[in-house]
């Protein structure tokens, strides 16, 4: 068997075992990506304070839902873009969700029993 100088050199044993420890690597977000998530995360903050100043506005009954939903907003896009979560592998996602979902549930339960609890208690 002769040797041909112009083919590729047979993978090692470490270089095999490093592609199956680390599939093919994400593209990176660019610089584009990070300045248009920035932008929008300052136009939500933006109106989150500029609610502030309608007065009609802070006394409504959607003034609360709405920045908690604005807030909630921002908090997905950071997860996603600047934690990377986005170009993670989909068990990394599952891990930070799932408890994440675990605790918004808990927390939304607490605030509903308390909150009965108390006006049981007054009356």
């Amino acid at each position: 068997m002769a040797h041909d100088p112009h083919s590729a050199p047979s993978p090692t044993v470490a270089e095999v075992a490093h592609a199956h420890a680390h599939p093919a690597e994400h593209a990176h977000p660019t610089w584009s990506t990070y300045w248009k998530v920035a932008t929008i995360l300052t136009l939500i903050t933006v109106v989150e304070v500029w609610a502030y100043y309608i007065e009609w506005f802070v006394q409504s009954r959607a003034f609360v839902p709405s920045l908690l939903i604005m807030s909630a907003a921002k908090f997905v896009i950071v997860v996603m873009f600047y934690m990377h979560l986005k170009y993670d592998h989909k068990l990394f996602r599952a891990l930070f969700t799932g408890p994440l979902l675990i605790a918004v549930a808990t927390i939304i339960a607490l605030m509903f029993l308390f909150g009965q609890a108390a006006v049981n208690l007054r009356g």
